[in-house]
């Protein structure tokens, strides 16, 4: 859970201090990145910032007017580095203009200013990257023929295509140092830790073996999933009264599954099917072909467990949230009704009395009256 920012006080904190570098970050990351950005310009230092900027392992041929395409390689990793600083800077902007002026105005509570801060930055980043990757598969021809998943296997990269996969490599990596920066508590480092590496590794293993055709559908649909869920965690935040959260979350909800079965028989009907029935079949690292039996299935078993065990977290959350909504609601304890007590009259009250007693308020009563 990431903890709400503290209240700004007129003492500057000193330099370098762990204050100083959180309130600053963006500041201090836009100063690195803009040193290889001014790299670039002179003369001397290009060709070492370009590594860093630049897209490399270009195998478009000498023709001119030729599109550029691209294939994986060791280099992208220095590309991966730098947009991860430019995803730094974008958080902090989002963060600070956006969701901190927003969440003044809705006067949230501790827990659910957590709640909103994290779900507001993972609903923009899978909202542009929904858009982005079916932009990527609409220009690249992918939609509505789905057989060039597989049919020009190992087929190089577009600019866009490949540009949008080390953003996804890069928005991995920068949610390392987030934990830091937005002062994540310390028991939480390692699962968001572990998160952050996996989805790392995900998305690397099909980049280098060179199945980016299907991870890009992949992501896409992993991607509307998780958005549906983030944008009905921020609805429940700001709707108080649940008029429009508890549609959001079944929408979600059932979005998730349908990612989860799709993402599914997407993986069996490409690596069962599709690459199986490839003339090119065998293990070539220069050329980037990866297209074995042994990889196929390895590739195609991580995909179903991984989504099988999505689905499974998707459910649990669902009986645990009806079990803590079941539990929250009070039972209705009936109280016995209280039994009214007949009102006597003063002359029930009087015959209730002894003799003696009856004679003397008779005596009483006559002596006022006269």
């Amino acid at each position: 859970m990431v903890k709400p920012l503290r209240k700004t006080s007129n003492k500057n904190p000193p330099i370098l201090s762990h204050e100083f570098v959180i309130q600053n970050h963006a500041d201090i990351v836009s100063c690195v990145a803009m040193v290889f950005v001014i790299g670039l310009m002179v003369q001397a230092t290009s060709p070492l910032a370009s590594i860093f900027i630049t897209l490399h392992h270009n195998v478009t041929g000498e023709v001119p007017g030729d599109i550029p395409l691209y294939l994986p390689g060791f280099k992208d990793t220095a590309a991966v580095f730098f947009y991860s600083l430019i995803c730094i800077i974008i958080h902090a902007i989002i963060q600070e203009y956006v969701l901190d002026k927003v969440s003044k105005k809705l006067h949230l509570s501790k827990s659910k200013l957590a709640i909103f801060s994290t779900s507001g930055q993972l609903f923009a980043f899978y909202l542009v990257s929904t858009v982005w990757g079916i932009d990527v598969a609409l220009k690249d021809h992918f939609i509505p023929d789905f057989a060039r998943i597989w049919s020009e296997y190992p087929a190089p990269m577009s600019f866009i295509f490949k540009m949008y996969i080390l953003v996804q490599l890069s928005y991995s990596l920068h949610e390392l140092p987030e934990l830091y920066f937005q002062r994540v508590k310390k028991e939480e480092w390692f699962n968001k830790a572990v998160q952050s590496l996996a989805s790392l590794v995900l998305v690397a293993i099909p980049y280098v073996l060179n199945f980016n055709r299907l991870l890009v559908f992949l992501l896409v649909l992993h991607h509307v999933a998780e958005w549906a869920f983030h944008f009905a965690q921020l609805l429940q935040t700001v709707d108080k009264d649940e008029k429009f959260s508890k549609v959001a979350r079944l929408t979600s909800t059932a979005l998730q599954i349908l990612a989860r079965l799709g993402s599914i028989i997407l993986a069996v009907l490409t690596c069962w099917y599709g690459l199986a029935l490839h003339e090119n079949q065998g293990l070539d690292i220069q050329a980037g072909n990866f297209n074995t039996a042994t990889i196929r299935f390895s590739v195609m078993a991580g995909v179903i467990l991984l989504q099988m065990y999505l689905i499974f977290n998707v459910i649990s959350q669902e009986i645990s949230r009806k079990r803590e909504s079941l539990a929250s609601v009070p039972m209705a304890k009936t109280k016995p009704q209280k039994k009214e007590k007949p009102k006597k009259s003063k002359k029930n009250e009087e015959s209730d009395l002894p003799e003696v007693d009856q004679n003397t308020n008779k005596t009483l009563r006559k002596q006022k009256v006269k």
